[in-house]
């Protein structure tokens, strides 16, 4: 048998993950019936087409040591954060004048956009998105509204720390200190906010003004409901942030993967997290957010299979120059070997768009050095670049951060005919495109 090596590899090992995106992007458009019924075995279907082959090639003990990584270390984590967030956020209902007017929703988004840090883009997403539908409702003109509230609250809010988007707090795992985004990028992450919020705000307002069915919601007190919830949702912040910070330095290990007691201890804190707030959540809270399953089990699903999947295109990048993508690494690096900071913050980005961005991150922050202390002192420029190429560009399709799709998926349980794959990027290129070209230029 071969070795697996990412030196090795070629291009068409991504062929599995590249049909996946297709598959992702165009069955829905197309045969929406099939897609919404067969999903699951499309995502198992992709799976396959790359562990048979890369089991009769590199041998039954690679495979299972590479999917054990991906698997144990990146995706359970992954998916019972979303699940933790999806279930306590849908635990909480918020009544009242939050959403339906132009003023109304962009204050919603604003609201958001600094929870977005505080809670996570998923938890934020989760907590404030049923009340942005139900607010608009009556609309005719929906999809820029859920639109922006990908951009704004699903990735660009959670820009400002660790707890916001998983990047960030990749490199805290790493080492970077917890306030660091928080100081280098603030100045471009509020003006990126601030400019996004006006245009919103400026655009709904044209679309309430000439839609005969928009009417102002009705005059409701405001109200939380599932309190009960609300230190849960703290609990997990807890959960993930103590996971970070401490280290017993113990571990155990299954198929040669090494799973760290904290990380452990806090995965289950996370399903008692769940389980505790399905018990305890009055039932018609839930039945009033209109709450089930479907649509985190569609990214649970979709997204094992984009975990596994990208293994091999992981692996070429992370083999750098000496990989199928060497011509990518070099665009990253100056002649005199120095990292370029704005083409990090563009390859980080465009990458984050299309492959996830907490993987693409995780590439870009080793292939920098990986040292942390370095990376925040003399590289400083290109760890914020790579920082907020994850982050911002992470907006530009469903894939590109968990908390689009999820969005998406909601959405489109409530009723909202949401773009497709291709039509969700034409609009985020639209509004995006402008100020991400105009915070490259201000990269060294």
């Amino acid at each position: 048998m071969a070795a697996f090596d990412g030196a090795t590899l070629s291009l068409a090992w991504g062929a599995p993950f590249a049909g996946l995106l297709l598959a992702i992007a165009i069955v829905p458009m197309v045969a929406p019936q099939f897609w919404h019924a067969h999903y699951g075995k499309v995502a198992a279907l992709a799976i396959a087409a790359l562990l048979i082959p890369f089991a009769v090639v590199f041998g039954t003990h690679d495979a299972a040591h590479q999917v054990a990584h991906a698997v144990l270390l990146e995706y359970i984590p992954f998916v019972l954060l979303l699940l933790a967030l999806y279930t306590v956020a849908g635990g909480i209902m918020l009544t009242g004048p939050l959403a339906g007017t132009a003023g109304r929703n962009t204050a919603l988004l604003a609201a958001g956009s600094v929870l977005a840090s505080v809670m996570g883009t998923t938890g934020a997403a989760m907590l404030l998105i049923r009340p942005l539908i139900a607010g608009n409702a009556g609309r005719r003109s929906q999809v820029h509204v859920i639109v922006f509230f990908i951009i704004v609250v699903g990735n660009v809010g959670g820009s400002l720390t660790p707890l916001g988007d998983p990047p960030l707090f990749i490199g805290f795992l790493k080492g970077v200190d917890f306030f660091w985004t928080t100081e280098h990028i603030a100045v471009q992450s509020l003006g990126l906010t601030a400019f996004l919020l006006a245009m919103f705000y400026a655009l709904d307002r044209w679309h309430f003004a000439r839609d005969p069915q928009a009417r102002p919601p009705a005059r409701v007190p405001f109200g939380v409901h599932g309190l009960v919830n609300v230190p849960l949702l703290a609990a997990i912040v807890a959960m993930v942030l103590l996971s970070g910070i401490w280290k017993p330095g113990v571990a155990m290990t299954v198929l040669g993967t090494p799973l760290e007691w904290q990380n452990l201890a806090r995965d289950a804190s996370l399903l008692g997290i769940t389980a505790l707030s399905l018990t305890v959540t009055p039932r018609g809270v839930r039945e009033a957010n209109v709450f089930h399953w479907g649509p985190i089990l569609e990214v649970a699903k979709l997204f094992i299979a984009i975990f596994v999947t990208i293994i091999p295109v992981i692996a070429i990048l992370q083999a750098g120059r000496a990989g199928a993508l060497a011509p990518v690494i070099a665009m990253v690096t100056s002649p005199d070997g120095a990292p370029d900071s704005a083409m990090y913050y563009v390859i980080t980005g465009t990458l984050s768009a299309l492959l996830d961005n907490a993987p693409t991150y995780l590439v870009f922050f080793n292939l920098a050095g990986g040292d942390a202390r370095t990376l925040m002192g003399p590289l400083g420029e290109t760890l914020a670049a790579m920082s907020m190429g994850a982050v911002y560009f992470g907006a530009l399709t469903y894939v590109g951060n968990a908390p689009n799709f999820m969005i998406r998926a909601v959405a489109e349980d409530r009723g909202v005919p949401m773009p497709s794959f291709f039509g969700y990027i034409g609009w985020a290129l639209l509004i995006l495109g402008p100020p991400l070209a105009l915070i490259a230029l201000t990269i060294r």
